[in-house]
């Protein structure tokens, strides 16, 4: 898991989404469902990077995300990137390890 501490390398991630899809995992340092959601994230099994950004740390990043991709911000939240856009998100509790795989493999 990669953090993106800028708004430039949020830019170049997007902009490589057009070639190779990624995990987005936006985590909040005080959050409940946030530490739940990344236990399932750790407990996942893929070959997709895995981006994280600590909204506390990275607040302008992600108001960035939230306006560059049309998707309001929620935290935890997880995005699969795919081709410049978002497609497919969970929030909180939803953020599962078997809703995960389903949804990489049905988009990615």
């Amino acid at each position: 898991m990669k953090r993106i501490e800028s708004i430039e390398a949020w830019w170049e991630l997007l902009k490589k989404s057009e070639e190779q899809p990624f995990l987005l995992f936006k985590f909040s340092m005080t959050c409940q469902s946030s530490l739940s959601a990344m236990k399932e994230l750790k407990a996942l099994e893929t070959e997709l990077p895995i981006y994280i950004v600590i909204v506390q740390k990275d607040r302008l990043v992600s108001d960035t995300i939230e306006k560059d991709l049309g998707v309001k911000h929620e935290s935890p939240q997880l995005l699969i990137l795919k081709g410049g856009k978002g497609i497919w998100q969970a929030t909180h509790y939803k953020i599962k390890k078997s809703l995960l795989n389903e949804a990489i493999h049905m988009y990615v």
